[in-house]
């Protein structure tokens, strides 16, 4: 039998079990809660210099206060682009202008508003799960292969089995975890 590296299999797993929980915190940073956020504005798309670009990359986002951001727009012909980026946004914003200073207050949430909020938060876990068990499956194919193909033994493949799941099972928890974080920090009033 060749040797079999489970250690840099394992490696790998953790690696994109780790990314996909990555992307459901940059989806929690995207959801309004009543506290201002400069993640809640990070993902915008703005109409500039004829394509679309994150907002970012047209001006910085800033929080004066507890209950409002700012983005001061580098370029003034992008000021109206940025406002109107905002307002379309899905997140009930409703922005002012200041010369080059585009000032966001954050309303607070109403009830229903709260409810939708921990509702999409909900969507975006049950994504985030969904990715993990799909690389779960993927490495127990592996190992499935790799049995079948004479690499590893019965016994390695249903030790590295359990592993694998005991893996799984501990990311999920941490996305449940953050899930529930989440949902506190919307329902605060």
């Amino acid at each position: 039998m060749a040797e079999f590296d489970f250690g840099a299999m394992k490696k790998d797993l953790t690696r994109r079990m780790d990314g996909a929980s990555e992307v459901l915190h940059k989806e929690f940073g995207g959801l309004r809660t009543g506290r201002a956020s400069t993640s809640l504005l990070e993902p915008l798309m703005v109409d500039a210099y004829g394509s679309q670009m994150p907002l970012p990359q047209v001006g910085t986002v800033g929080v004066p206060e507890p209950r409002m951001l700012s983005v001061q727009v580098w370029d003034k012909t992008l000021v109206k682009a940025v406002e109107k980026a905002i307002r379309d946004s899905d997140l009930g914003l409703n922005p002012s202008t200041d010369g080059q200073l585009v000032r966001v207050p954050i309303p607070p949430l109403n009830e229903e508003r709260r409810k939708e909020l921990v509702k999409v938060a909900g969507r975006y876990t049950e994504e985030a799960r969904i990715a993990i068990r799909n690389i779960r499956r993927h490495g127990m194919e592996e190992l499935k292969n790799l049995e079948k193909d004479g690499e590893i033994s019965k016994d390695f493949h249903h030790d590295y089995g359990i592993e694998i799941q005991t893996l799984t099972d501990q990311k999920i928890k941490e996305i449940d975890e953050a899930y529930a974080a989440k949902e506190a920090e919307i329902m605060q009033v």
